[in-house]
């Protein structure tokens, strides 16, 4: 059991690792798809955007901060679903729409349950218990 929180982790951070590293490599045709949506400094933005994808997704690889990371990866979700996978002005991204909800509902369980036995996280917090009992005797 120890190790369905890790898998599950791995699992919702593959896309956000793959999807910083093509944005960085794609900058200036993402920025560019970014503003034909109407997004004003889209390159701002898109750094934002590669950060956050980044930072959230590597936090639940290593189980390291991962609410903070999980809060990352869904104020970067939420904004991103509405402008780009809007079912209501297209319908055609119903799918994209329902899979980022799932996402974000992932998410939301990580920052419920915490990172897991095999975690960063996890390691830091016994090692802190640790040196409680060990100051307490």
């Amino acid at each position: 059991m120890k190790y369905i929180p890790l898998a599950a982790r791995i699992c919702l951070c593959i896309i956000f690792i793959h999807s910083g590293i093509g944005k960085i490599f794609g900058f200036a045709s993402t920025a560019e798809m970014m503003a034909n949506q109407g997004l004003p400094i889209a390159n701002v933005l898109l750094i934002f955007t590669i950060a956050f994808q980044l930072l959230g997704g590597f936090s639940l690889l290593l189980g390291y901060k991962v609410k903070i990371g999980s809060i990352l990866l869904i104020l970067f979700l939420i904004p991103a679903t509405l402008v780009f996978h809007n079912p209501i002005a297209n319908p055609d991204e119903i799918n994209s729409f329902l899979k980022n909800i799932g996402l974000i509902g992932g998410l939301l369980m990580v920052i419920y349950a915490g990172a897991g036995a095999l975690s960063i996280d996890n390691s830091t917090q016994r090692s802190q218990h640790q040196q409680k009992i060990t100051s307490n005797h």
